[in-house]
């Protein structure tokens, strides 16, 4: 069989520059600011026998929620 007939994939595009520097930044800002949000709502109330549970349960039922709801993007 001949070398030729090979087929040569095309190399995939460049992701554009809104794609390689502004998504991650407003992703950032986004995660960044709904932890401090949910961080800061979980001690308002804070119960005397919580402790540091109560923030601990929130970030990481927040972290579960957004994984769970984001994880196919």
């Amino acid at each position: 069989q001949p070398l030729m007939d090979i087929e040569a994939k095309p190399s995939p595009p460049r992701p554009r520059w809104y794609e390689r520097h502004v998504q991650p930044c407003v992703a950032e800002l986004l995660g960044s600011a709904l932890f401090i949000f949910i961080g800061c709502l979980s001690v308002v109330e804070d119960s005397a026998g919580t402790g540091r549970l109560q923030p601990a349960l929130a970030h990481g039922l927040a972290l579960a929620v957004t994984v769970a709801v984001l994880g196919d993007i």
